[in-house]
């Protein structure tokens, strides 16, 4: 029965107006391939960094190149539609951890911005 709810769920997030945005505006950004690298690498960073402040250290020099290549990718219209696309659909899908974490009772303190 959960199973079953979980792959209705995960349906109706893929029928989404945000999951749609999302896999649009990243093939789009996709198709240039220094577009692409700079994407990867930005993610990679944003790891890197989020690493870093999870176990209380402070790396400077992975939080300018993130900043820079964020610059960069600003710059770059489709791959700003899709970064903005990404953070939205990553939006729902915290909002709806949220929820069940709140119904099961379980802290995803860690998970939150």
């Amino acid at each position: 029965m959960v199973y079953d709810k979980a792959n209705e769920l995960a349906k109706l997030l893929k029928e989404s107006d945000e999951f749609r945005e999302y896999k649009t505006t990243k093939e789009k950004a996709f198709e240039n391939d220094t577009t692409a690298s700079l994407i990867k690498e930005y993610h990679k960073l944003q790891l890197a960094a989020q690493a870093a402040m999870v176990s209380g250290k402070k790396d400077d020099e992975t939080l300018q190149r993130l900043q820079k290549i964020g610059e960069l990718l600003q710059l770059n219209q489709d791959a700003s539609a899709f970064l903005f696309a990404e953070y939205r659909l990553n939006r729902v899908v915290s909002d709806i951890y949220k929820i069940i974490a709140e119904a099961i009772d379980v802290d995803l303190g860690a998970l939150e911005e």
